[in-house]
């Protein structure tokens, strides 16, 4: 167990805890990247339509958090924190003012995942089921 000098006492009370890879936290939303699930740019977000992915992780991995960034529109958020609600997900916006980021959007785990690839390039289509169509014939001879 690591002993703790008066010193190190001290400097946590007056700054608080030390924090692990500061730099990966400013950039993440405060999350670390071995946690992401999925992670969006500011300009990902911002677009009309939100990412038919961000919606499949969110229903993959129904205990992830999803951090917003607070420097955004809310408008551009709104989208995800509705999302959010309608999957359960807890949500929070986080602004960091002395740091900028082009993340806009992270769904992270509280524990790692390492998942190689995070970022999206592109939406992709997910297939919405569609009732089937019944031809005239099948409708007039049910069986």
């Amino acid at each position: 167990m690591e002993r703790k000098t008066v010193e190190d006492v001290l400097q946590q009370g007056i700054y608080g805890p030390l924090e692990t890879k500061p730099e990966e936290r400013r950039k993440y939303l405060g999350s670390l990247r071995e946690r992401i699930i999925v992670a969006l740019t500011q300009s990902q977000v911002a677009e009309t339509n939100i990412f038919p992915q961000v919606e499949q992780f969110m229903k993959e991995y129904p205990e992830a958090k999803l951090l917003l960034n607070g420097n955004m529109a809310y408008e551009e958020l709104s989208k995800y924190v509705k999302l959010a609600a309608k999957n359960k997900i807890e949500h929070k916006i986080v602004t960091n003012k002395e740091h900028e980021t082009d993340i806009g959007l992270v769904l992270a785990m509280s524990h790692a995942i390492d998942k190689e690839e995070i970022y999206i390039s592109q939406k992709i289509q997910i297939p919405e089921k569609r009732p089937e169509k019944k031809s005239l014939f099948a409708k007039l001879f049910k069986r």
